[in-house]
């Protein structure tokens, strides 16, 4: 894959067709984790771009990583803080994190070699890398003591690990395009 900077935040992606499926998926899949969007909502909430329910603490370890707790404090008015951020914010992040997803599948389909992406479309792949790379690192349990080289070829999170790998470098390459 290579980027190449056009201006003001576009830039050119080159990639190779296997490139472009494994994104997608790996894009769908995250679409699939965040759920659908919600069917019914209290409209002043929804005005304001809020939830207007009960948002439970996410038992995933991969959407908990996505939606962490806004306090560490584990005390009753730091529980209560946390679940009023989390009942506040957490509709509209999963909305952003669902759009930039999008955005990375619907810029991919029907990709012939080379994708053009504007600011905003940049953005969002930025947004659903990050996210990708979040959801396979709470997974996989990568913490920053690991050597992911010292994974054996023949470990089943193998190629889980050189995805993530790979999401990374994605990452950076289009970030430098952007510098």
């Amino acid at each position: 894959m290579k980027f190449s900077r056009a201006r003001k935040g576009a830039v050119t992606v080159r990639l190779e067709a296997g490139e472009a499926r494994l994104l997608s998926r790996c894009a769908a899949d995250l679409l699939e984790l965040l759920g659908p969007e919600p069917v019914e909502q209290d409209d002043l909430f929804a005005s304001l771009g809020l939830s207007g329910g009960q948002v439970d603490r996410p038992s995933d370890p991969a959407l908990l990583r996505l939606f962490p707790d806004a306090y560490a404090s584990a005390d009753e008015a730091g529980r209560e803080a946390t679940a009023d951020f989390r009942r506040f914010t957490e509709s509209d992040l999963r909305a952003g994190k669902r759009r930039d997803a999008r955005t990375l599948v619907e810029t991919l389909q029907g990709a012939d070699g080379a994708v053009q992406l504007d600011g905003r479309q940049t953005a969002a792949w930025l947004g659903c890398l990050n996210d990708l790379r979040l959801v396979l690192g709470a997974r996989l349990e990568v913490t920053e003591q690991m050597d992911l080289g010292d994974v054996s070829e023949d470990a089943p999170e193998h190629h889980a690990l050189m995805v993530y790998t790979w999401l990374g470098g994605v990452q950076e390459l289009l970030l430098q395009r952007l510098l």
